[in-house]
């Protein structure tokens, strides 16, 4: 039997197994985990249009396709949604939104002649885009309101070391990404092109382990900085974290981790799968949380997303477990392409709507509130 039909049998089996195991309740609770906000991707329609012209694929990348650094139009839309509805106790649906906390800053790259890394936080980014300059003031208005709680996704969505090695060598699809302030780079002559260059904590070797167990200290002192609190959870870019890195932010404060039932973990310059269930706790007392719904309509263009996910509410409640739903932020940027956003958020009221109505006393939940609810319930 072919190799890559086990493995998918054997995947299946162990989440089916997965999907009864761990932290169990009669509440009926939706948790929305939301990746990537803060991130720049594709940086405006002429650079993307200006790509696809010098024969880039971007048009089958569907983060390069649609996703942006998110502008006050966007992340207006979205919570106009979110406030439109209350459950019985009179609480908005609430995303949480995982953010990150730097990007690169590129003329300070290009002034060292790609010798140095560098970068700038967040707020200055927002300040550099057209339609953004109040998008940092309404994260924190989303966040007192109750519909947008911050939470950390690393320092910036990139693999520093393979970014800056490629950058030297002077490779030319990067070049042109650099050039042109897209985050990484997919090759031109690929048939499916892959931006490699996101996967920010996969290590290319074994030495690489302590430079990004740096950064990634660096990001949540950054995101304590910024935000005045520290965030309890992470959720490692890509599904990929070394679990030796599990003990670095254990020390700074990360007691839970947000994930699919699958980590990727980086062995012998190859990615393994190690398996989690719900509320699982590794050696040093750190949960796992697990997504067992997915509302993307973006990333699965064709499917009724809302229906889907609909069904995969249903069967975590039939179990007695909360429907933790992953839902990245392209799936709501409109600053490349309007319509995606529009036809979205479309799609996120009618979810919104039928949830409320089949399940009235459902209870809105962010991660944090999730993991310490399961770690209470441990304790007991």
């Amino acid at each position: 039997m072919n190799t890559n039909i086990i493995n998918c049998f054997k995947n299946r089996i162990n989440k089916i197994f997965d999907e009864r195991r761990g932290f169990s309740t009669n509440k009926n609770i939706i948790v929305f985990e939301s990746d990537d906000w803060g991130s720049i991707r594709m940086p405006s329609k002429e650079i993307y249009d200006l790509g696809i012209k010098k024969g880039y694929l971007f048009n089958e990348t569907l983060y390069d396709r649609f996703d942006s650094l998110e502008s006050d139009d966007d992340l207006t839309a979205l919570f106009e949604t979110l406030y439109k509805y209350r459950n019985n106790n009179g609480e908005h649906p609430i995303f949480t939104a995982n953010t990150l906390v730097a990007n690169p800053d590129f003329n300070k790259i290009e002034d060292s002649y790609f010798e140095k890394y560098y970068y700038e936080t967040v707020d200055k980014t927002f300040a550099s885009y057209p339609n953004h300059s109040n998008s940092l003031k309404l994260w924190y208005q989303g966040q007192e309101n109750k519909i947008f709680k911050l939470q950390y996704h690393g320092r910036e969505h990139l693999n520093v070391k393979c970014y800056m090695l490629d950058l030297r060598k002077k490779k030319e699809d990067l070049l042109f990404c650099f050039n042109n302030r897209i985050l990484g780079a997919i090759n031109k002559n690929e048939n499916k092109p892959i931006n490699k260059y996101v996967y920010a904590t996969k290590p290319i070797d074994k030495n690489d382990n302590q430079e990004i167990i740096k950064i990634l200290e660096d990001g949540i002192k950054l995101f304590t900085k910024l935000h005045g609190f520290n965030s309890v959870s992470f959720i490692y870019p890509n599904y990929i974290l070394n679990p030796e890195y599990e003990y670095k932010l254990h020390r700074l404060g990360v007691i839970i981790f947000q994930g699919d039932y699958i980590q990727r973990v980086p062995y012998n310059c190859s990615l393994k799968n190690v398996y989690h269930y719900l509320g699982e706790k590794n050696k040093i007392g750190q949960i796992y949380l697990v997504r067992n719904c997915s509302f993307e309509p973006t990333l699965e263009p064709g499917i009724d997303t809302v229906g889907k996910c609909l069904i995969q509410i249903e069967k975590a409640f039939k179990f007695n477990k909360p429907a933790i739903i992953s839902t990245h932020r392209v799936n709501y940027i409109g600053f490349i392409d309007e319509s995606n956003r529009k036809n979205n958020i479309e799609k996120l009221d009618k979810l919104l709507s039928i949830i409320l109505k089949k399940w009235p006393d459902v209870e809105f939940m962010s991660s944090d509130k999730l993991g310490e609810l399961i770690i209470n319930e441990q304790v007991k």
